[in-house]
């Protein structure tokens, strides 16, 4: 990907260094790329009617994030140390992430705006071994995710190393992939996709509850390849960028970290989709950089 140079991000929190002692994840429950372990799959008819929803009632005035959220967005903790602005991002891996996170805001602000909105842009956190967030307690094992509650995208840098390692997916379009399917958590979480999966989630079996978290994160995934359109457009891709982020949706889809991990799949334990569908998705939000073309809810995944 052709980077350097480019527009970094002014939303970025840099508290490495800041790690926090040991702790799970609270409640509220961040949306995260599996590693290391198996994942979930299921329905929800008509959520992507929610996209309608949305610009339908901005257009009249009316917030339907308010709505959704009871009226205002949880806090987390600040913890460490806190660093804000392009100046303090001096390192070549975290200004690679500013620049993606750049982006992915030209793009989402670019749909948005054209349906007449604004797109409120995600901070994206760099961390490392550990850190709090509206979530709750987060490791760097459990590698990157976005938290609903802060609107906040959390990344040990470290992760990179290990798709590249650990899950044969090397090269900067593979981890701009893993950027922009985050953000895409941040896009469904504006909306209200996410707000709704939560909502009906509390009344679902594990097993539905899984098929529904599939969907969700196929979309992320779609959402992420709509990026990938516009990026391609902008003309920033270099040979085997695309095959990069394939090769990558490909490595961390549910049956193939189960298959390495523990030799054998189980797909009602899926979550994120399997490596097909993942690929699948994300070709499909690169083809034409639409959004009616990520509905993972009304169509087969």
């Amino acid at each position: 990907m052709l980077w350097k140079g480019r527009r970094q991000s002014s939303n970025i929190e840099d508290r490495r260094g800041g790690g926090m002692p040991g702790g799970r994840i609270g409640g509220g429950g961040p949306i995260r790329l599996p590693i290391g372990r198996g994942a979930g799959g299921g329905g929800l008819s008509g959520i992507i009617i929610l996209v309608v929803l949305f610009f339908a009632l901005r257009a009249c005035g009316i917030d339907p994030l308010q709505i959704l959220e009871g009226g205002g967005i949880g806090g987390g903790q600040q913890i460490g140390f806190e660093q804000q602005g392009n100046s303090q991002v001096t390192d070549e891996e975290a200004q690679f992430v500013s620049v993606v996170l750049a982006e992915t805001e030209g793009v989402w602000n670019g749909i948005f705006q054209a349906e007449g909105q604004e797109y409120s842009e995600p901070r994206l956190v760099l961390f490392t071994n550990q850190i709090q967030s509206a979530c709750g307690y987060a490791s760097s094992a459990s590698g990157p995710f976005y938290c609903p509650g802060d609107r906040k995208v959390y990344i040990d840098l470290g992760f990179f190393r290990e798709l590249a390692q650990k899950f044969k997916a090397s090269g900067d379009f593979a981890q701009a992939y893993v950027i922009a399917h985050e953000v895409g958590h941040h896009v469904q979480n504006l909306i209200g996709v996410l707000p709704e999966f939560n909502r009906q989630r509390q009344s679902m079996s594990q097993v539905e509850a899984n098929r529904m978290s599939t969907r969700v994160e196929l979309q992320a995934d779609c959402f992420a390849g709509i990026w990938a359109h516009y990026t391609a457009q902008k003309g920033l891709l270099e040979q085997g960028d695309i095959e990069e982020a394939l090769n990558a949706a490909n490595q961390i889809g549910d049956d193939t970290l189960q298959k390495r991990t523990q030799g054998y799949v189980v797909p009602e334990s899926f979550n994120h989709g399997t490596s097909k569908q993942r690929m699948t998705w994300f070709a499909n939000g690169l083809r034409n950089g639409r959004l009616e073309d990520c509905d993972t809810f009304n169509n087969p995944v």
